[in-house]
């Protein structure tokens, strides 16, 4: 019986071996060699290059655009609508309907170029990311 379960063993180890080097055969044995010729590899690494941002941080970036000129339009509209206010405190209507325009006109201004960099810069980052799937 000791001889049965010995070989048993032996026999399961052998074909667990033969398994595992049949999955470590089955890939190639060198690996692929880039495209391309030293020449264009040393020039381009000669060149100092300016790194893309990653498709994540562009749309980061975007966002960051968003925000800025939503606070930018808010602090416009901040200072309109307080010097109108100043304005009419002091019985001036006219210069304080000139300032709460300015502060409107200057708050659209800023939201309106914030959120078309940030849009921009979102398309161009989910444009990265879809042709990375590809």
């Amino acid at each position: 019986m000791k001889i049965k379960a010995k070989l048993a063993s032996i026999f399961l180890t052998a074909g667990v071996v033969v398994l595992f080097s049949l999955a470590a055969l089955a890939r190639p044995a060198s690996r692929p060699q880039e495209q391309g010729t030293t020449e264009t590899k040393t020039v381009q690494k000669d060149k100092k290059q300016k790194a893309e941002r990653s498709p994540g941080k562009e749309i980061g970036k975007g966002g960051e655009d968003v925000g800025k000129g939503a606070g930018k339009g808010a602090e416009s509209l901040g200072k309109g609508a307080g010097g109108a206010a100043g304005n009419l405190v002091t019985l001036h209507p006219g210069a304080a309907g000139a300032d709460l325009g300015k502060g409107a006109a200057g708050a659209g201004k800023d939201v309106g170029v914030g959120t078309g960099k940030g849009a921009a810069k979102i398309g161009k980052g989910t444009g990265k990311g879809i042709g990375k799937l590809g």
